[in-house]
């Protein structure tokens, strides 16, 4: 995919987006009859624990990996800012700065809403 003209590199991309959806859509419509509770038996036991445990975990690295994504794009586009325009350093630094405290600030409420669901298990 490296030195494809722009229509073939959208076709990829398309490509690969639906793939995703119909993955998407297969795990969801056979999750449906696995998770059918047996007729007359009640209750249904303790396995939605299991996962609300797992989606604490894969919120929480989900968010980690976004916030790590977007604090190195923000920081590798100011570096380049600066390094093109050197004088220009002190009125970047400060946005900077907000923009990785508030990307890191999405990733602790991630962190706080994984401890929260590990309470309900």
């Amino acid at each position: 995919m490296s030195g494809g003209s722009g229509r073939e590199q959208m076709t990829f991309v398309m490509k690969w987006i639906g793939i995703g959806i119909v993955a998407t859509l297969g795990l969801i419509l056979s999750a449906h009859p696995a998770l059918a509770e047996v007729a007359g038996e009640g209750g249904g036991g303790t396995w939605h624990h299991g996962l609300i445990a797992l989606a604490a975990g894969l919120g929480l690295g989900l968010a980690a990996f976004g916030a790590a994504l977007g604090q190195g794009r923000a920081t590798a586009a100011a570096m380049e800012s600066i390094g093109r325009n050197p004088n220009s350093a002190d009125r970047i630094f400060t946005p900077l700065i907000v923009g990785l405290a508030l990307m890191e600030a999405l990733a602790l409420y991630a962190l706080v809403i994984a401890f929260f669901l590990q309470g309900k298990v």
